[in-house]
């Protein structure tokens, strides 16, 4: 595939929203951290596409949600002064996780928002390629996008990794570990930090 060729593109209307989410869907099959959430395949496949919708909410009404040219590729952006939809976003937890792991994701969430600037930044809510079209530059393409916005605003940008292997990508493009959060019997997590610039 030719990288150069890849754009990102804002995510509009119904469809491209369900689009997205099942491009999301499909690229976290094999997180550590959703994995963890809902271990079981036919729990997963019911949750996280509602838990996905939660956590964009925000991000698609504030037009902060882009594809690649190819839908192959979504992130999900939330801008300075954007809230994420938080009680919608608790009622899937509280109504799809296991009890005896609910405290343990309330908690991990929480603590990832410990790291967050206190300053308004640009928050990557999530970024993900189908599972098939990886390591073709799509996930690049699509944070240079969101990056070029954060340095037009003299923002920084703030995400955590659930996947230790995508943190190499995240620091080529300017991002830091900044922690390692891990709760309970849950995956370690890296909350990522990208300065002004």
């Amino acid at each position: 595939m030719d990288t150069t060729s890849l754009t990102a593109a804002t995510i509009a209307g119904e469809t491209e929203v369900n689009h997205a989410i099942a491009t999301l869907v499909l690229a976290f099959g094999t997180d550590p951290v959703a994995r963890w959430m809902y271990c079981e395949p036919d729990q997963y496949l019911l949750h996280v596409p509602r838990l996905f919708r939660a956590l964009g909410t925000s991000s698609f009404a504030a037009g902060a949600a882009q594809r690649t040219s190819d839908g192959l590729g979504v992130a999900l952006w939330l801008p300075p002064a954007v809230t994420g939809d938080d009680q919608s976003l608790e009622a899937v937890i509280a109504e799809s996780i296991v009890k005896e792991k609910q405290a343990d994701v309330g908690a991990m969430f929480e603590r990832t928002e410990r790291y967050r600037p206190t300053e308004p930044h640009w928050y990557l809510s999530l970024i993900g390629v189908e599972a098939l079209h990886r390591n073709k530059g799509c996930g690049a393409a699509l944070l240079e996008h969101g990056l070029r916005q954060c340095d037009r605003d003299h923002r920084p940008a703030y995400l955590w990794s659930s996947n230790p292997q995508n943190t190499s990508l995240y620091q080529r493009h300017g991002f830091e570990v900044v922690a390692t959060i891990q709760v309970g019997s849950s995956p370690p997590i890296f909350p990522m930090l990208r300065h002004t610039r």
